[in-house]
């Protein structure tokens, strides 16, 4: 039986482009104000 399309876990997703980890470093916080300045309702996962 073939695995099905999109896996991936949560926690993996949080630990790399999570909202705390955004903002450790400082492209990560221009990332972030970017997105708000465009009005994204997601800033981060």
């Amino acid at each position: 039986m073939t695995k099905r399309p999109f896996g991936g876990t949560s926690r993996k997703r949080k630990r790399v482009s999570g909202f705390r980890v955004r903002m450790r470093t400082h492209t990560g916080r221009r990332v972030i104000r970017s997105r708000r300045k465009k009005g994204r309702t997601r800033i981060a996962v």
